[in-house]
């Protein structure tokens, strides 16, 4: 058994100690965006201290806690809060929850996260499907020897989020009138918001928003056969000529304004797997 499989079920007998159930849902709340914990019937709940070898959030707003009960009728298992690059993790310990959700039977993974815009037709407040992603962390939790019995070591990206997904979360949002967006999202390392140079370059490179997570997870995801739905919120505008400066708190309070939206979407798209 690996180092890494051998963690694992370290921690899955913690788990087993509270459920015994299989979830094929997995949820990722990210920046202000820990309320959809509120739609789940609650069954049980584990702070990431209790878990062997699981980070702890570092992040204001990142709760740290794995979330287990149902949604309409469908098992879930949320993680509120998440870790980030810039918090000192590596991408493995970044991603061993999304290894850990594999193992509770999760097939679905819906990850959301607060992000800027940087495309001149989208306005603070708005909410994105992600369609696609340009990794520009620097780093990728596949590097190093790869886990067979958890995927291949070339993993096909040519589809990072499920198009049945997104169109489902389309349909969500145009019986309920809540406008979106569809576009690329960027990752960097953080933790500084960017410049206006490095706005313009990462603009240029075909992206339509800017993060620090997701990525990682997504392509763990992606590894172990998982599908993914992604959803951002523009929290600020990044469009280089006419930028100001930004708070973390003004960040936060855009996404739980908009929290509400994100969540009806992605409560009936759960319902409707």
């Amino acid at each position: 058994m690996s180092e890494l499989i051998s963690k694992i079920q370290e921690t899955l007998k913690v788990i087993k100690e509270y459920t015994k159930e299989e979830y094929p849902v997995g949820i990722i709340l990210g920046t202000g965006l820990g309320g959809l914990v509120k739609e789940i019937k609650i069954e049980h709940q584990i702070d990431y201290s209790k878990l062997p070898h699981f980070p702890l959030s570092t992040v204001e707003s990142h709760k740290g806690k794995l979330i287990f009960g149902t949604l309409g009728d469908k098992k879930v298992v949320a993680m509120q809060g998440r870790f980030h690059y810039y918090e000192g993790y590596s991408m493995q310990q970044i991603t061993y929850p999304v290894r850990v959700m594999k193992f509770l039977g999760v097939k679905i993974l819906l990850v959301s996260n607060a992000c800027g815009g940087m495309n001149p037709i989208y306005q603070r407040g708005d909410i994105m499907l992600m369609i696609d992603h340009i990794n520009f962390l620097g780093d990728n939790p596949l590097i190093g020897k790869n886990e067979d019995e958890l995927g291949p070591r070339f993993p096909d990206m040519s589809e990072p989020y499920g198009k049945e997904l997104i169109s489902l979360a389309e349909e969500v949002a145009l019986k309920n009138k809540i406008k979106i967006q569809k576009g690329i999202y960027i990752a960097v390392p953080g933790p500084n918001l960017e410049t206006k140079a490095e706005y313009r370059f990462l603009r240029a490179t075909g992206a339509d928003v800017v993060g620090m997570s997701t990525i990682p997870e997504n392509i763990v995801a992606n590894h172990m056969g998982i599908k993914v739905l992604g959803i951002s919120i523009i929290t600020d505008e990044c469009f280089p000529d006419s930028l100001k400066p930004v708070n973390v708190q003004e960040i936060i309070e855009t996404a739980q304004k908009t929290e509400p939206k994100m969540t009806l979407i992605m409560s009936e798209v759960i319902k409707k797997l």
